[in-house]
């Protein structure tokens, strides 16, 4: 996990999936998938994939031991997975 992450997550000009523009105030969120920034409508169809659950238990499993934290990141790159953010 490299330093800049914030910068490049949160101040991402588009979405990773379907390419939309994003402002710097428009809500985006990382992808279970690849955790790349996508929009709030492109979360909601990763949603509904059949291997949703099972894809995002073990990606905040192993965001959560790269980023070497037990209980939790508030505020950090695992809680970007589950709340959405602006720039």
């Amino acid at each position: 996990m490299t330093e800049s992450w914030e910068k490049k997550l949160s101040c991402a000009t588009q979405c990773d999936r379907c390419h939309q523009k994003l402002g710097r105030k428009d809500q985006r969120i990382l992808s279970a998938y690849d955790h790349q920034p996508i929009c709030l409508p492109c979360k909601k169809a990763e949603e509904k994939r059949p291997d949703y659950e099972a894809v995002f238990r073990a990606a905040i499993g192993q965001c959560l031991i790269d980023t070497e934290l037990t209980y939790g990141d508030p505020g950090g790159y695992c809680f970007y997975h589950f709340y959405p953010f602006t720039c």
